[in-house]
């Protein structure tokens, strides 16, 4: 589609723009799914991430009275042959328009990476049939699912129980913070749609964040060792929630009680600070047992938000 409908137009969002767009995806979100899925701190972050190119790599479409009608934007990840998308409007035409200019983008983010071709990623909640039947009829596939798992907390929910060897350090300390980077990279490869980070981006990316602060990263150490490490966040506040951002075990540490450990303490720290209950998204199709892990201690899923994968020359 070469063209918007008639009296629609089209420019870069800016950053004052947050609450505007927050009304088109809460207006979105909220006819797929029966609520708003979305902050407006989430938004803020969004619109001043590091190395997002406004005028580049988003559009806000408006009505013919200035309303929102459609957003989208294209993000890449760190040269890599891989592009995330994201396309968000009611109306199929402007929809249509939106995705033609995210793809197109998508293949210069992937020539300027030194890439013949680029894998295309779109989030796509199980419920939006329109967007699953969008996606499909644009060669896309269904790639992988994450489901959001909670635990509620009633009550006083006690410290976890000690692990011989296991010491958690928070990333209040620099040095923690350059471990838990290389956990981090260590941890999530091979992982659907995981793209290395260096560490200056990587710490550019939390630190830009309204809803984290250093304070909420743990690193755990097995015998003296770097084993795992967890982020957690107030992504989640809007529902009296702590958020598990992302939470990773080396490989050699496995199986040995880190991970459930990192949890417990979420969920303690949550408790404690009167929260109602800790959120975090997996991917079913993980290569560890991470979501039997996240069953096991209490988790239940309550959303599915599958991802559509293309391939583009």
């Amino acid at each position: 589609m070469d063209a918007l409908p008639a009296g629609h137009t089209v420019r870069p969002p800016r950053p004052e723009d947050a609450e505007l767009i927050l009304g088109l995806v809460h207006a979105y979100t909220t006819a797929v799914i029966g609520f708003a899925d979305y902050t407006l701190e989430d938004m803020c972050d969004e619109l001043r991430r590091p190395g997002f190119d406004l005028e580049r790599d988003a559009w806000l479409v408006l009505g013919p009275a200035g309303e929102p009608v459609g957003y989208a934007t294209a993000n890449g990840k760190s040269g890599s042959d891989e592009v995330d998308v994201d396309v968000v409007s009611a109306d199929p035409a402007i929809a249509d328009w939106l995705f033609t200019r995210v793809l197109d983008r998508a293949r210069e983010i992937g020539r300027a990476g030194g890439h013949d071709g680029v894998t295309v990623d779109q989030g796509v909640y199980r419920d939006d049939t329109a967007l699953r039947t969008r996606v499909a009829a644009l060669g896309f596939e269904a790639g992988t699912t994450f489901h959001r798992m909670r635990i509620d907390h009633v009550g006083d929910v006690p410290p976890p129980a000690p692990v011989p060897g296991l010491v958690l350090r928070q990333g209040v300390d620099p040095a923690v913070r350059r471990t838990a980077h290389e956990v981090w990279n260590a941890s999530f490869a091979g992982q659907f749609g995981f793209v290395p980070k260096s560490y200056d981006a990587w710490h550019a990316d939390l630190d830009s964040k309204s809803i984290f602060d250093w304070s909420g990263l743990w690193l755990a150490e097995l015998d003296g060792r770097p084993a795992g490490f967890a982020t957690c966040t107030d992504q989640f506040a809007d529902e009296d929630c702590g958020y598990v951002g992302h939470l990773g075990v080396l490989a050699e540490a496995r199986g040995r009680g880190v991970a459930k450990h990192l949890l417990g303490h979420a969920f303690h720290l949550d408790a404690s600070a009167g929260r109602v209950g800790t959120i975090l998204h997996v991917d079913s199709n993980n290569p560890t047992p991470a979501l039997g892990l996240y069953e096991s201690v209490g988790m239940r899923p309550v959303l599915v938000i599958d991802v559509w994968r293309g391939r583009l020359a």
